[in-house]
């Protein structure tokens, strides 16, 4: 009798399951697992596996193929003991200035097409599509542009400049890295104008009437409507910005091939890897360059969080401590 109740119990629990999965939400959930296994799969296998296994590669003093030898925090060492490696992040200065600069620039072309200009989305279109091309084909376009007695030699003679005393632009090691960040300007700054565009137009415009018939000049608005509104998105696109500056690879490599004190970090990671078959030193070098990254978003995101602090979460704790103080008292 007890066996013919425990069969009728599960019986009706493998009903219900499958009565479950029938209705409306067990058929939700069920499309929500679907089209999330194959996105989980692929960031296992190509993201978060060898992301594990470069940590395990650090080490070991190993090539591609080939017997391994486990070294420990040997790779590491080496990494800080190097100057020609740990000192290749000093290039990122460069990159990082060109940030800043890309970044003002894309935020003063951002305000004037923010409001209605002559030819205003044809410019957009032609700041933007940079954005839209290859790394490698805007370093070739560069290395050529450059290159001695080429075309950027040929505007400077056309407006006066004599060639003989023209630095080379891609050799001289006062000069070459900052040739090569001036490209990052080019290529990123209309990507940035648009992100600072969509913020700026979803500023409430009778914020700019009012202030008009105040008497604010469009500095005004600028230095106290709109900046103040978007804070928000600059301090996202510094982050992102400087923290990219701190991998750049493409510039370098394509334009110089590292040569002439123009090899980064990463493209010394590369070249160890690939071309002295080190990947032990390599992958140590990986996980270093991603500690970095992530110290440096840290400090930034402290650091804008008390630079933009302008008095709201200050408020927002007072109006808390009000209401808490007032159910007390209740």
């Amino acid at each position: 009798m007890s066996g013919n109740n425990a069969s009728a119990a599960t019986s009706k629990n493998s009903f219900n399951l499958f009565k479950w999965v029938k209705s409306g939400k067990g058929q939700k959930v069920a499309v929500i697992v679907t089209f999330m296994i194959a996105p989980l799969l692929l960031l296992l296998t190509f993201t978060y596996l060898p992301f594990f296994k470069m940590i395990e590669f650090s080490m070991y003093n190993m090539k591609y193929i080939g017997p391994r030898e486990f070294v420990g925090l040997e790779n590491y060492k080496e990494v800080f003991s190097r100057s020609d490696i740990f000192g290749a992040f000093k290039l990122s200065i460069y990159y990082m200035g060109a940030s800043i600069v890309q970044l003002a620039l894309a935020l003063y072309f951002a305000t004037l097409l923010s409001f209605k200009t002559k030819g205003g989305s044809f410019f957009k279109g032609a700041v933007f599509f940079p954005y839209l091309v290859c790394g490698i084909a805007v370093g070739f376009v560069f290395k050529f542009f450059y290159t001695r007695g080429f075309v950027f030699d040929t505007i400077l003679q056309a407006i006066g400049f004599d060639l003989e005393k023209l630095p080379y632009w891609l050799k001289d090691t006062k000069i070459n890295n900052i040739s090569l960040a001036a490209t990052s300007v080019w290529r990123y700054m209309g990507q940035n104008m648009v992100l600072f565009i969509g913020a700026i137009m979803s500023v409430d415009s009778e914020l700019y009437e009012s202030s008009s018939l105040d008497g604010a000049n469009k500095w005004q608005q600028f230095k106290y409507i709109i900046l103040p509104s978007i804070k928000t998105i600059v301090v996202l696109n510094l982050i992102l910005s400087i923290t990219g500056s701190l991998s750049a690879f493409e510039p370098p490599y394509v334009i110089t091939g590292g040569t002439f004190g123009t090899a980064t970090f990463f493209v010394m990671m590369n070249r160890i890897a690939h071309e002295h078959q080190k990947v032990g030193l390599a992958s140590a070098m990986a996980v270093v360059l991603l500690g970095i990254i992530i110290i440096a978003t840290i400090l930034q995101k402290v650091f804008f969080a008390v630079a933009f602090n302008d008095g709201d979460d200050n408020s927002k704790k007072t109006a808390k401590r009000m209401k808490k103080n007032k159910k007390e008292v209740a």
